[in-house]
């Protein structure tokens, strides 16, 4: 049977590592596609945490606060926000019953957008965009985007898609800023765990932006200005995943997406996605997603059809 697309989120958060020190953030990988957060009423986290999707949030009522970078960042209410959940970030406060909706994306819809390479580049760097242009009809969009994905409608799933794409390029179109720019760094901001935070952050962002093509180990801890072995026992300590694991599992999300975006053969998206045989994307596809990738394209077709 093909897992749903969409699954509840649920804070599955655990230390990445049992030996990880008290205040690393806690990583939060799950399997789930497009999906919506649970409750829509923000609660103050007890601790930074990261996560392998783009996040996007609109505040309905009151308003919150995010730690991000070493930085306080301000949202109110009817505002439009992304940024990447690997950028370590924590809610610090909040209005008495601030209500938001909070949407995760999986990063292959961003990289399948190529003509939103600035915006791409911005969120994959850690900015908290928010959308300068914001329209009347949000509110309901939003709030009808997360009742669409709570409910587990596949078909919906894809009209929620859609529809998040364009409004995403429309705010490519309209303008936005990056409010880490009006938000100071605390003056007793330290990151945790010294800079292995800081390397774990360009090691994502280059597994992010690099997984497609033919990159191993070595290549990722080098981007971080660290020694191969160094570089994999630090990023596994913090996020609980090898760089290989987390390599793949980036493959997967831009197969995932141009699966069920294209009609491309299942061997071309292969190699396009960085896997280096098609038995092995075959073996890696079915390990996570539970059927092949023909079938859960064929699976797809059935729903929408």
């Amino acid at each position: 049977m093909i897992k749903s697309l969409v699954k509840d989120f649920i804070d599955e958060s655990v230390p990445a590592h049992p030996d990880a020190p008290e205040r690393s953030p806690l990583v939060v990988y799950g399997d789930h596609g497009l999906c919506s957060g649970v409750s829509n009423r923000v609660q103050r986290m007890a601790r930074p945490h990261m996560h392998s999707q783009i996040e996007i949030n609109y505040v309905l009522d009151g308003s919150m606060t995010y730690r991000v970078d070493g930085r306080d960042i301000h949202i109110g209410a009817g505002k439009f926000t992304m940024f990447w959940g690997m950028i370590p970030h924590q809610v610090v406060d909040h209005e008495d019953a601030t209500m938001f909706v909070c949407l995760y994306v999986p990063m292959s819809v961003f990289l399948g957008l190529s003509q939103l390479s600035r915006l791409r580049e911005a969120i994959f760097r850690g900015a908290v965009v928010e959308a300068t242009q914001t329209r009347d009809s949000d509110r309901d969009l939003l709030t009808n985007w997360h009742q669409d994905l709570m409910s587990g409608d596949k078909s919906l799933t894809e009209i929620v898609r859609d529809e998040l794409t364009s409004r995403i390029r429309r705010i490519d179109r309209d303008g936005w800023r990056d409010l880490r720019h009006q938000a100071p760094v605390l003056p007793h901001f330290a990151r945790h765990d010294g800079d292995g935070i800081l390397h774990v952050e360009k090691m994502a962002r280059f597994i992010g932006e690099h997984a497609h093509e033919d990159i191993c180990v070595d290549d990722v801890g080098k981007a971080s200005g660290l020694h191969p072995n160094y570089a994999m026992s630090l990023f596994k300590r913090l996020t609980g995943m090898t760089i290989l694991q987390s390599i793949t599992r980036h493959r997967l999300d831009i197969a995932q997406s141009m699966l069920i975006g294209t009609d491309r053969p299942a061997a071309h998206i292969a190699f396009e996605c960085g896997f280096g045989s098609l038995s092995t994307f075959y073996e890696a596809f079915e390990r996570r997603f539970g059927t092949s990738p023909v079938a859960y394209r064929k699976g797809l077709a059935s729903v929408t059809a």
